[in-house]
């Protein structure tokens, strides 16, 4: 005899038809095919029941008359170990399926209701509608230019693209990012910077989120709200010094490269129809990068562990175009990656499913005050990304060599100012002061508003 399962289920008699029929019609939604078996209890045992000669006919019309889109089963009574039992068959791939109204997922052996927006998930992926291929209301003309010469610059270092940039427009279309003359909506985000993408940024005192140290909003295309978060993250969390060789080097508490594939990820895979925007979220015991999109249900995130679960797309030209540019990695590599540079560092990572999106968490290190695995007691522990002290053997650039002569004259210098008097746009400027902050040359004291830079 089988055993209840995601698609098989067992009902004592038919006074629990309502709750048969919700039971088809979540098999169906999850897995387009299942069974209910009448006159077997939850624990497998065959009870039997009496059949009578409308109760084929009225199992069948309960679940016609109360499904919708309407589902027509196969129901035949069937003699099981010596006893009459009824059994319901259903198929079907034209949902998402209702039931008394509702609609319901098969979850384990029992039924969910489905929330709104599992819903609309549910519906826009039978239709096959993907927000980032849509026609933006954007226009050309509100494309940031430089932003697409930056990707190109990636791209053609990745050697990922095939072409030269031309202009903007041309460039685009070799994307896939238009129709037309008009913007995709993946353009839209990719490199307009006002868009509908935003990061929610926060410090909090504690392990809850009651008491908040700082907070802050970014707006602007995906690649600059990537690395403005990944700044964010990276400058709020705790470094320590390794003095063991000639060379100093700093070692933060989390893997700087987890950091960015969560948030690259988290940017990349998001659910655009979603209002709710994308949150880093610094607590005293850990670190949370938050995706407003559900996880697959048919897939657990440690299923990509063994690097053969294939990613899903929720935003397959976002996903193509970061690809090209080596922002991310194809085939759901990303959760993988996190996984092995958190091992390698000894962090505990978790990737948990939420009602409202996903997200990743990275436990932070009990570090001691001023804890450093430097020799002779040497130790480092600056927060805020941080660090004192010139790092020799350090090749600086000549735009690295000029930032370092202004910032020395103009302490008080805000980037947008800094990208001016270089002529060069602000999210090179932001790459170009991280290196420098990671280097040891420069450190921020005080805010981004009202503090100034130390040389």
């Amino acid at each position: 005899m089988h055993k209840e399962s995601e698609i098989i289920e067992f009902k004592k008699s038919t006074a629990e038809l309502k709750e048969a029929v919700i039971s088809i019609v979540a098999m169906l939604n999850k897995h387009g095919h299942g069974e209910v078996y009448f006159g077997i209890d939850d624990r497998s045992r065959v009870l039997g029941m009496t059949i009578g000669r409308m109760t084929i006919k009225d199992v069948t019309q309960a679940v016609v008359d109360n499904t919708e889109p309407k589902v027509y089963p196969k129901v035949e009574a069937r003699n099981i170990d010596g006893k009459d039992c009824i059994v319901v068959e259903a198929k079907g791939n034209k949902g998402p399926y209702f039931a008394y109204g509702r609609a319901y997922m098969r979850v384990g052996g029992s039924d969910k209701a489905m929330s709104p927006q599992e819903l609309e998930e549910r519906i826009l992926e039978k239709r096959n509608f993907l927000w980032d291929k849509e026609v933006s209301e954007k226009a050309l003309a509100d494309v940031n230019e430089e932003a697409v010469k930056e990707f190109m610059r990636k791209a053609k270092t990745a050697k990922r693209v095939d072409f030269e940039f031309v202009d903007v427009k041309t460039t685009l279309h070799k994307l896939h990012l238009l129709d037309g003359n008009r913007l995709l909506r993946a353009a839209e985000v990719l490199f307009c910077d006002d868009n509908p993408l935003e990061v929610q940024a926060a410090i909090f005192a504690g392990t809850d989120k009651l008491t908040f140290l700082d907070i802050k909003s970014f707006k602007g295309n995906l690649f600059s709200l990537r690395q403005q978060a990944e700044v964010y993250a990276n400058g709020n969390m705790k470094w320590r010094a390794d003095l063991s060789e000639s060379r100093r080097k700093e070692i933060p508490e989390i893997p700087v490269r987890a950091i960015s594939e969560a948030v690259g990820n988290s940017l990349c895979h998001r659910d655009y129809f979603n209002p709710k925007g994308n949150e880093v979220a610094i607590f005293k015991d850990r670190i949370e990068i938050y995706n407003p999109g559900l996880f697959p249900d048919k897939i657990n995130p440690e299923d990509f562990f063994t690097g053969h679960e294939k990613s899903i797309l929720r935003n397959p030209l976002i996903a193509e175009t970061m690809y090209k540019s080596k922002d991310i990695e194809r085939w759901g590599s990303g959760i993988k990656r996190i996984h092995d540079e958190c091992a390698a560092a000894g962090v505990k990572v978790e990737f948990k499913r939420l009602r409202t999106g996903f997200v990743v968490v990275f436990y932070r290190p009990k570090w001691e005050e001023g804890e450093g695995i430097g020799k002779g007691g040497q130790t480092g522990g600056q927060t805020g990304g941080q660090t004192g002290g010139q790092r020799k053997g350090i090749l600086l650039s000549d735009k690295q060599k000029k930032i370092l002569e202004i910032l020395k004259k103009k302490p008080h210098i805000s980037r947008k100012e800094l990208a001016e008097e270089l002529s060069i746009n602000t999210s090179a400027i932001q790459k170009h002061l991280m290196k420098l902050k990671e280097a040891g040359y420069i450190k921020r004291i005080g805010p981004d508003f009202g503090g100034h830079w130390e040389v």
